[in-house]
This record gives structure tokens, sequence and C-alpha cells, in this order.
């Protein structure tokens, strides 16, 4: 793995850390409850990862992030990811969680179905709650079945969820499965 980078930069939802290799994003740290929690999370996920300013591509990343958490719709799909130390289910698990747009929705059903494993949901569920790349890879946009919020791994749980994904347009009440609603309307 090549040498890794962090900075911390500012968000509509707190002070969020970024970290970076030749290769890609390697991480997004949500806000803790202050600054120095972010670092210190940070850290604890990426020791050897040392705090520099961004070079010109991670500064435009940071910004996308922004505009996306001020309630912009933002694709942050084509984002390069260093996903090197990522078990290769979770990295396909990542790419189609990638494939859902700001302010709609999937289910982990719905993602397991995709990966032709469809007992897998709970499997889907857990490398979700291990994606280091939280908002880039965008687990919040996934749901348990009939749009339940179900879990979140950052700081907040499910509020924190809740809270991006009204941001983002989606009311947590009504942010259903984005391909199970299509499949509905074309029948």
């Amino acid at each position: 793995m090549s040498a890794c980078s962090f900075t911390l930069f500012d968000t509509p939802i707190g002070t969020c850390g970024l970290t970076w290799t030749s290769a890609g994003i390697a991480g997004l740290q949500l806000p803790e409850a202050t600054a120095a929690g972010t670092r210190t999370r940070l850290h604890r996920r990426w020791p050897n990862a040392r705090e520099t300013a961004p070079p010109a591509g991670v500064q435009r990343v940071i910004e996308r992030i922004h505009t996306l958490l001020k309630g912009e719709a933002v694709d942050l799909s084509d984002i390069p990811l260093d996903l090197g130390a990522v078990p290769e289910f979770h990295r396909r698990v990542y790419e189609i969680a990638r494939t859902i747009p700001p302010g709609r929705t999937m289910t982990y059903g719905e993602i397991a179905r995709r990966l032709d494993a469809p007992h897998e949901s709970r499997e889907v569920g857990q490398a979700l709650g291990r994606n280091p790349i939280a908002i880039i890879v965008p687990c919040h946009r996934v749901l348990g079945a009939d749009g339940k919020m179900g879990g979140f791994s950052a700081t907040g749980g499910v509020a924190t969820k809740r809270r991006i994904l009204e941001i983002e347009g989606a009311s947590a009440l009504a942010a259903g499965p984005l391909f199970e609603a299509a499949s509905l309307r074309r029948g």
C-alpha cells in the first residue's frame, strides 16, 4: 500500500476527515463531536496516515463532498478510490452502492440480488458497516426491507443517516427502495 495522507475539512454536518494515497481516496471519516475527535478516530483507522494539505485533485473531492452535504445533487461515483485493503465481496457491494444517486435509496436485499447472492442481505449490511469511504460509497442510501432505516456505524447512528438522506432530499419516511419502486412502476 502506498503512503497515506489525510486532511480535516468542515462541512454542514461537522468536521470530516479524508485520507488518500496515490491510487485514490482511501477513507472518509464522518464527524465526531469535535474536530479533535475526528482526527483521533481517523488515526485509529489509518495509524500511518500523515496530515498534509490536500493536492488539487483531493481538494476538488472535498469541494464536491461539501456541495453534496449542502443539499445539492452531486454525483461522486467517478472519484477514484483505493480499495486495495478491502475484501472482494465488500468491493462488489460498494460498486453497486455507488450507483445509487443522491436522494434515492436501495435495500440491502436489492444489493444482494444484484450480486446474485439473494440470501446474503446480512452480509451486504456487514460490508456496508465496514465501509471506509462513507458518502463517496453512499452506505447511508441503503435501507432495510420496507424502507426501514436499519443501522449506521457513524457517530450519531441512524440520526446521522437520516440527516444525510434529508440533506440529499430523500425524506427518511419516503426514501423507499430505488430499484424495487422503479420495477413496480413499469409493471
